[in-house]
């Protein structure tokens, strides 16, 4: 099994240098929890002559918020990148090394490449460039913030294109994750083709049919 696993620091938010910031990525994931569709990560480098307002951890944020700041990290950032891993490389690799895979590759889709990566957490993808893991980063600095909201919105953008495939799931409610109308339209109608069969719950559903 490949490992994407590297040797990195952990910071908090004041062990980070004002230097640090000229050409850092911020790296979060978006979708590691739910029983179904893939896992996403997004890479960016802000631009720092344009502030964005309002940056902040996605979970924190309404759908509309997200989708307006997305908007404008799009369009102001130096560089973004978005990238996933699917649900075969999930259940093939596991939940973990398969966002490590998604890190990687949005890094590494990023049309600047970065002197420096803060990756949100406490693990880290294996990249050409440092790294440096911040706990809570995307409530602490704004690239993986603006990272976060990215990852974000394409995953729940993604899941309504899931829904429309696959109406029955409901995947438009609850994005894929083991909410109590999630697990009742699986035992009803046993797992789609893009739940994770590597999870436990939806395992159990295979078994039990």
């Amino acid at each position: 099994m490949p490992k994407f696993s590297a040797q990195v620091s952990q910071v908090s938010l004041f062990d980070l240098k004002v230097e640090d910031d000229a050409y850092a990525a911020g790296v979060d994931e978006a979708g590691r929890g739910p029983l179904a569709g893939d896992v996403y990560a997004a890479a960016v480098i802000l631009d720092a002559g344009y502030n964005i307002d309002g940056l902040a951890d996605s979970k924190t944020l309404s759908e509309k918020k997200r989708v307006l700041l997305a908007e404008q990290i799009k369009a102001h950032a130096l560089s973004w990148s978005i990238a996933v891993a699917t649900v075969e490389e999930i259940d093939r690799l596991n939940i973990l090394q398969a966002t490590l895979l998604a890190m990687k590759r949005a890094v590494e889709g990023l049309s600047v490449q970065p002197a420096l990566a803060w990756v949100d957490g406490n693990q880290s993808p294996r990249l050409s460039c440092r790294v440096q893991t911040v706990i809570k980063g995307d409530s602490l600095i704004p690239a993986i913030s603006a990272a976060s909201i990215l990852a974000k919105t394409a995953r729940d953008e993604d899941l309504q294109r899931l829904h429309l495939l696959y109406p029955q799931y409901a995947f438009d409610q609850h994005k894929g994750y083991g909410t109590a109308l999630h697990m009742a339209r699986l035992k009803q109608y046993g797992p789609s083709p893009v739940h994770r069969r590597s999870f436990a719950p939806v395992r159990a559903c295979l078994e039990s049919k």
